[in-house]
């Protein structure tokens, strides 16, 4: 009815207004951690090529102020910064810098006094001017809440240095986006974020980045199940004055050592996989960064040796083979919440890129059978890609659909690595 009143020019500008909103959405961001910008011995190329390879649309570095700085006033950016960001770039891996960390000549202190946010002001400015264009997203600081979750002066001055740099990183990169926060799991509890939300950093920001670790909670709290129901509960938390806060998880991971909180290869590859899937179903969450592209060391019983997709000799880990085969449907499906299930341990998530349809689905409390439904599938073998097999990708399984009309069902047994089956006849 009010199409019609509108009349031919009122219903061509609707058109026009859906169509721009349809083209501004962005695609989800499937991003990993490189720790190659100050790393000399790693193969850059080969790296940087792996996580194309894998899908990674993002990836995020350090910029160490100290390195920019090493005497006072002897600004300076090192060779391997511009080539990791011409490489990342060129393979359309949307950079993201993070200015922080102290200076020796300041004592490494944070910029929350003149005489020293001055200085790290002239950096920001420096580098975000050298660096240019390729860079897509600034992080001010990362984890500044570490030495206080709970401290409000803290918490404050930060808000102080956001409001200072945004406008030099803007000046200098009109198309970056600024990110605020890079908070710890403890600074997340302790009310770090609420206190900057609060205090207004989003007038300077474009968004909220966390680091929401788990690895570490302990039995039923460490799983990407609990995870997303804390994700869910500080998104609503963060929005409820009705203002929806972009969310970027820009480091999320479980590592894969042999220590307290350590997982095997294997679960690290399915809790991969779920999370990712999970993190979809949050609007909110705009993309999530993997703790790393590569271990950061060989020794087995140490926790920040193990988080990487790769090993150190570039070898794959299973959750690098898993990224790789889900990395497409993360970036180029969403999520159907009212053809979705979650209970009972049982997860079973539709997704639809507007020709496909399918559905992401893995028992969280050991093998269930279980079983699909869809429409019109011709009594055809469901065609799956099991995360278990993810180098095997999509193919057809010795289950069949069963319909009868219009109504198709099929059994399907779930483990805690996700399976992705097909939907969509012919597809």
């Amino acid at each position: 009815m009010c199409f019609w009143r509108m009349g031919c020019k009122g219903l061509m500008l609707l058109c026009c207004l859906i169509v721009a909103d349809v083209a501004l959405a962005e695609p989800f961001i499937v991003g990993v951690a490189t720790h190659s910008m100050n790393n000399l011995d790693q193969p850059l190329q080969r790296s940087l090529d792996l996580a194309n390879t894998a899908g990674v649309t993002s990836v995020r570095d350090d910029a160490f102020w100290s390195t920019a700085e090493p005497e006072p006033n002897q600004l300076q950016i090192i060779p391997q910064w511009r080539a990791w960001l011409a490489t990342a770039s060129a393979l359309n891996q949307a950079p993201m810098v993070i200015l922080g960390y102290g200076t020796s000549f300041n004592g490494n202190a944070k910029p929350r006094k003149p005489e020293v946010r001055i200085p790290y002001l002239k950096y920001v400015d420096y580098l975000t001017r050298q660096l240019g264009n390729p860079v897509k997203y600034y992080e001010v600081w990362n984890e500044w809440d570490i030495d206080g979750p709970t401290d409000a002066r803290l918490s404050d001055d930060y808000v102080a240095v956001v409001r200072d740099a945004a406008p030099i990183i803007r000046k200098n990169n009109p198309r970056a986006k600024v990110l605020a926060g890079a908070a710890t799991s403890a600074g997340i509890k302790g009310g770090f974020l609420d206190r900057i939300l609060a205090a207004g950093v989003l007038k300077y920001a474009d968004g909220i980045s966390l680091h929401p670790y788990v690895h570490c909670e302990g039995r039923d709290r460490n799983t990407p199940e609990s995870w997303i129901k804390w994700m869910r509960e500080l998104d609503s938390r963060f929005s409820k004055g009705g203002t929806p806060v972009p969310l970027y998880l820009t480091e999320m991971s479980w590592p894969s050592d042999e220590g307290p909180c350590g997982i095997d290869t294997a679960r690290q590859a399915a809790y991969l996989a779920r999370a990712f899937f999970l993190a979809r179903t949050v609007a909110n969450i705009k993309g999530m960064w993997w703790y790393d592209l590569i271990n950061d060391g060989t020794q087995r019983d140490d926790r920040e040796h193990n988080f990487g997709l790769l090993n150190v000799d570039l070898s794959p880990k299973p959750a690098y083979t898993v990224l790789k085969a889900i990395s497409p449907y993360l970036r180029n499906f969403d999520f159907d919440a009212g053809a979705s299930l979650q209970a009972d341990g049982i997860y079973k998530l539709a997704f639809s890129d507007g020709h496909e349809r399918i559905m992401v689905a893995w028992s969280a409390t050991g093998p269930r059978a279980d079983q699909v439904s869809s429409q019109a599938m011709n009594n055809a073998p469901l065609r799956v890609l099991d995360t278990q097999a993810a180098d095997k990708g999509m193919q057809n399984i010795e289950q069949r659909w069963d319909c009868t009309d219009d109504r198709c069902t099929a059994p399907i047994s779930l483990t805690g690595f996700p399976k992705i089956i097909r939907l969509s006849p012919g597809a």
